[in-house]
């Protein structure tokens, strides 16, 4: 087994085969790497490909999206919670992350964990799958918002 590095600490326990994820799971997955190939990534060259599935069973998939103000730029991870979020969806139940990374996994910057942890709602955690999209065997990084983000920030009550 291939050793893999999350935020410096070394994390097997959490990585699978893709193949051993329920279907739904790989759907997302799948969705989020079609999603990829639609990202404007011209000074970084760095796509990422986001599916956030809704409880009703939809799928809302977002890339990144870069300008040459950063800062208005937009993260696939957001872009996709903000195509559900303008569709009336504020339940999110799983989301996965695609990028190719030399080394470990990318997973949500800390200004996403943060915005999906708003509708981890009531402690209800989102799972989140990580995964490139080339590397056969698939492997995919199992985690979730919380996870993450162990302590995020929140007006709500309740959280």
């Amino acid at each position: 087994m291939t050793q893999v590095y999350i935020n410096g600490a070394r994390d097997e326990a959490n990585v699978r085969d893709h193949d051993s994820l329920d279907v739904s799971v790989q759907e997302l997955i799948r969705a989020a790497a079609e999603a990829r190939n639609n990202a404007y990534c011209p000074y970084s060259n760095f796509a990422v490909g986001a599916a956030i599935r809704t409880s009703d069973g939809t799928i809302y998939t977002g890339c990144n999206i870069e300008n040459g103000a950063y800062a208005a730029s937009i993260c696939a991870e957001r872009t996709a919670a903000v195509k559900a979020l303008s569709e009336g969806k504020r339940e999110f139940i799983a989301c996965a992350v695609v990028a190719q990374q030399e080394k470990g996994f990318t997973t949500p910057c800390g200004v996403c964990r943060q915005f999906l942890s708003e509708f981890a709602i009531n402690g209800k955690d989102i799972p989140l799958y990580a995964a490139k999209p080339t590397n056969l065997p698939l492997r995919v990084l199992c985690t979730s918002v919380l996870q993450l983000l162990p302590n995020s920030f929140s007006f709500l009550n309740g959280k």
